[in-house]
């Protein structure tokens, strides 16, 4: 797969539905990259923690958390869940049990990490991500995960939305990946065409800023540029190459043991 690769329905009122973080607990360390759709945040999430686990002097896992609010879809369109029901929805989510294990997704112990990736999903994952109730569900899990890494004597790179600015406020690393919405359209042409389907960039491009305007206006988790993150524009990059400037900061500015 190559580098650079989209209804409303009703909210229910919550409060605080997201779970303070432990500010007792103490991490190996923490990357996060937040962003846009279409960024390029899992295939540079993905090879950071591969080159800093190389470079020691302890490894780094993975973390795609978009992949569980994915796995909340493709959970409610297996049983046929009432998607204008958000209520139902989130009975459905506390239930599940989802997991990530080397870099892949498992929901009630099936790796579903390819699963989640079809267009049917893709198109009711917004359901799962826009219920602040589900948020904090899936808060809560992002961070047990990381105390399981931490256990282990393991670094994280995680990618997603909100994890600099409401999951790991006190990452080590917080790093803002974006890039111009006109780009991220030709990025999504090119993986769309690879798999031989037909596209139109100015449909792709409407997608993608409406995509966008909804995320920034989450009650909860809503995405931006998390206090003190290092702003990363990716226009005009390949994936090797963002890759190579994030593996020189981090290695840069952490001091050597």
């Amino acid at each position: 797969m190559g580098f650079w690769g989209l209804g409303r329905h009703k909210r229910i009122p919550i409060q605080n539905p997201i779970p303070k973080p432990n500010t007792q607990h103490s991490y190996p360390m923490i990357i996060t990259l937040d962003g846009p759709a279409g960024a390029g945040k899992s295939t540079v999430a993905k090879g950071l923690a591969v080159r800093l686990s190389a470079a020691g002097p302890k490894p780094f896992e993975y973390l795609d958390t978009g992949s569980m609010y994915r796995a909340i879809a493709l959970e409610g369109i297996r049983t046929k869940v009432d998607w204008n029901d958000p209520a139902q929805l989130y009975r459905l989510a506390e239930k599940a049990k989802i997991d990530v294990v080397a870099g892949r997704t498992f929901l009630n112990g099936e790796d579903i990490t390819d699963a989640v990736r079809s267009p049917e999903v893709t198109g009711r994952t917004k359901f799962a991500a826009d219920e602040p109730r589900i948020r904090g569900l899936m808060v809560g899990v992002q961070r047990r995960i990381a105390d399981r890494f931490a256990e282990d004597g393991k670094g994280l790179v995680t990618e997603g939305r909100d994890q600099g600015s409401v999951v790991f406020p006190d990452a080590t690393f917080k790093i803002f990946l974006t890039a111009t919405p006109e780009e991220r359209a030709l990025r999504r042409i090119g993986e769309m065409k690879q798999r031989g389907e037909t596209v139109d960039y100015h449909e792709i491009l409407r997608q993608i800023i409406e995509r966008d305007d909804r995320d920034s206006a989450r009650a909860v988790g809503p995405l931006r540029q998390p206090e003190n993150a290092i702003l990363f524009t990716t226009d005009g990059m390949d994936a090797e190459t963002v890759i190579d400037n994030l593996v020189k900061l981090v290695l840069m500015e952490t001091p050597t043991k």
